[in-house]
């Protein structure tokens, strides 16, 4: 089935076949949500409180589509610090893992003292 759905509308219309079928989507609102909106339909910031929402609703979801479209795919933002930590190990600049413990092993013996 497909799904079409018409901002401009408070309705959607689903196809089944041959067929269109009309939906209607129904939610609740906090109280003060409610006050806000009506609030700004008052300032004429709106034509009534469910096309604030709706706008106010299609805005938000633009706007996270936006940050998934910049978001990255891969791991490329950690490539420098990879090409970094390769770097200091061509350069030898590393400790062993039983030095680490080592290291390890004497602060806390010291902290524990």
């Amino acid at each position: 089935s497909n799904l079409f759905c018409r901002t401009e509308a408070d309705f959607s219309f689903i196809r089944q076949g041959h067929s269109w079928y009309q939906r209607r989507m129904e939610i609740s609102l906090h109280p003060d949500q409610v006050a806000w909106l009506k609030m700004r339909v008052a300032r004429g910031d709106f034509a009534s409180v469910e096309a604030g929402a709706r706008q106010l609703i299609g805005e938000r979801i633009a706007e996270l589509a936006q940050g998934e479209d910049d978001a990255p795919d891969d791991m490329a933002w950690a490539k420098p610090y990879i090409d970094e930590g390769l770097e200091a190990l061509d350069r030898g600049d590393f400790v062993s893992l039983e030095e680490h413990k080592a290291h390890n092993a004497a602060l806390l013996a010291s902290v524990k003292g």
